[in-house]
């Protein structure tokens, strides 16, 4: 069964960006907003965001936008672009702000200012050392701003479609109309007629086999977009954080080391010293990811294995139970493992997408190197590239993306709504998705999604991962295009409508192994090392030929078809990193 809806805006995805947009958005009683949510809205994946989110509030010490903005355009290794960088951190101060007011438990300082404490890449008067500039409450500041944001949404009288997939994007007469959602509860089809859309469905971890990413992190709005004409930015640049639980891939949150957490080796050694004198442990991820793995490389993992540790010990009981309880528990849960008294094992873990669907400061969808606009359609948060990553995040700048600009897209679908008229919906608007999802259902003798799944993400973590090298991301494209070839035969066991969440693996399998080809082309063609894309057979950063964005497209064969943008440039040329 088909059903129909109409509204004003849609919200696509329910954590942190899309809630904040549909704050803004229903503020005006007159826009009819609807957030959309494959899940229940606070189990979205900004509730696993643990140290802080950043500001420079100076409540502890001083600071500054400026040098805010610096450390990101630094850590960025430069492919930020650098007028988005400067409205977020400028911005970030009014947010937090509004934020404590909207309800948000933040911890405090003995006087009562919202407590700060140091986080990688964040320093003083342009790098002289570390700064505290990110806010945080205890080590749960992403689940506290998702809890703060829903119930700000339910207060506002936002509607909700929870379990609902997103699995099409309706494009008509040249701008964005709507979406196709499957219920999973029951299997109907529901079409979504709207004046303005926002994608903000969060990354795609799982592409690879390490992850901190939740398994509802399969890139769907990403995915969606590019089969719809939209391109994909920079999708090269995937961050690997360095401390994720060994094999489990769980965080252990960078706020360890913001409170004073070292990484030792299997001499005992804090190694972190001889990659990064002067932050240490503080570097930036990217720095800090590949220095783990150089020790484990060059056989000082623990006990020859491929981890580290973790160690918070010195710390003491009072900071690790008050500062850090989350981390605590998911040790002794996960590991057997007190951080009061024992070193945490740890290993890098695929963690962020800094590319995805490009957009302008506004979240407002463009569709190549002009910024052309796709009227209608926005998208914010992981989802989106601003791009105020560039080719590396630093930490906490996760959650303050999401608040900044889902604010600013949620003010500008506002303004858009009421001077727009509802676009017509095209002929036949869930004819594509049933005849995916027929052909889905429709095969019994082929491979479980499971198995497809799992080969592509052992091929990702070992040739499109911290380290790679053209021969090594050429064995990765040949192994995508198999899997590709033998998802066609895929077989789905479950042939009911109810709750049908085989039919849903499936298609999310499609959603990565799409985004693993463009992750791999962006990859093969980029030949220097920048940020989170590390390339052994092109080591040094090329700024002559490679300052630009990647804008990837497919064609009507199914093939990829790589342009590039510049990098806005405002104030801080670029310079060699060193932390």
């Amino acid at each position: 069964m088909i059903h129909t809806h109409t509204y004003d805006a849609l919200v696509v995805g329910g954590g942190g960006a899309g809630l904040m947009s549909a704050i803004y958005l229903s503020r005006d009683p007159s826009i009819k907003t609807a957030v959309i949510s494959k899940l229940y809205p606070t189990r979205s994946h900004t509730g696993a965001a643990q140290g802080g989110i950043c500001a420079a509030l100076a409540n502890l010490e001083e600071d500054h936008p400026e040098w805010h903005a610096f450390d990101t355009v630094k850590g960025s290794d430069y492919l930020g672009d650098q007028d988005a960088i400067e409205v977020m951190c400028e911005e970030a101060v009014d947010v937090i702000i509004e934020l404590e007011h909207m309800g948000l438990p933040f911890s405090r300082t003995p006087d009562g200012k919202i407590a700060q404490r140091p986080f990688g890449g964040h320093t003083h008067h342009f790098g002289q050392g570390p700064v505290r500039r990110s806010c945080y409450a205890a080590d749960r500041t992403g689940h506290m701003i998702l809890q703060t944001l829903y119930q700000n949404s339910i207060k506002n009288g936002v509607e909700f479609f929870d379990e609902y997939q997103v699995v099409d994007v309706l494009i008509n007469q040249g701008r964005c109309v709507g979406v196709v959602a499957y219920e999973v509860s029951t299997g109907d089809l529901h079409v979504f007629n709207a004046k303005a859309v926002l994608f903000s469905t969060g990354g795609f971890g799982r592409v690879w086999s390490i992850t901190s990413n939740a398994f509802a992190n399969t890139g769907d709005g990403p995915a969606i977009a590019f089969r719809r004409g939209i391109p994909l930015e920079d999708m090269e640049f995937y961050q690997f954080h360095p401390t994720g639980i060994y094999k489990l891939g769980i965080l252990i949150t960078e706020g360890v080391r913001g409170e004073g957490g070292v990484l030792r080796n299997d001499l005992g050694e804090r190694f972190m010293e001889r990659y990064a004198p002067t932050m240490k442990d503080l570097a930036s991820r990217d720095v800090v990811a590949r220095a783990i793995n150089q020790e484990i490389r060059e056989g000082r993992g623990i006990n020859g294995k491929k981890y580290v540790y973790l160690d918070a010990t010195h710390l003491g009981k009072d900071v690790i139970e008050n500062k850090l309880p989350d981390i605590a528990d998911f040790c002794r849960t996960y590991l057997g493992v007190d951080p009061v008294k024992d070193p945490m094992p740890i290993q890098p873990t695929a963690h962020y997408a800094m590319g995805g669907i490009p957009t302008d400061m506004n979240g407002r969808v463009i569709t190549d190197a002009s910024n052309t606009v796709l009227e209608g359609l926005y998208a914010a948060g992981e989802t989106a590239c601003v791009s105020v990553h560039g080719a590396n995040r630093l930490g906490t700048n996760s959650l303050l993306d999401l608040v900044v600009f889902g604010r600013r897209a949620g003010l500008d679908m506002a303004r858009y709504c009421l001077e727009a008229e509802i676009g017509p919906l095209p002929e036949n608007p869930t004819a594509d998705i049933e005849a995916t999802f027929a052909a889905l259902l429709a095969t019994t003798d082929g491979e479980p999604a499971a198995r497809l799944r799992e080969e592509l993400q052992d091929v990702m973590q070992d040739e499109v991962g911290i380290f790679r090298e053209g021969k090594g991301m050429e064995r990765a494209r040949v192994k995508i295009r198999e899997l590709q070839e033998r998802y066609a035969k895929v077989v789905v066991m479950d042939k009911g409508t109810r709750f049908n969440t085989d039919l849903m693996e499936a298609w999310e399998l499609g959603n990565l192994l799409d985004l693993a080809q463009v992750t791999t082309e962006s990859a093969i063609n980029r030949t220097e090392s920048r940020g989170g894309h590390m390339r052994e057979d092109y080591l040094t950063r090329n700024d002559a030929e490679w300052l630009k964005h990647t804008l990837a497209y497919r064609d009507a064969r199914g093939e990829i078809e790589l342009r590039y943008k510049p990098v806005t440039i405002t104030k801080f040329q670029p310079k060699e990193r060193v932390y």
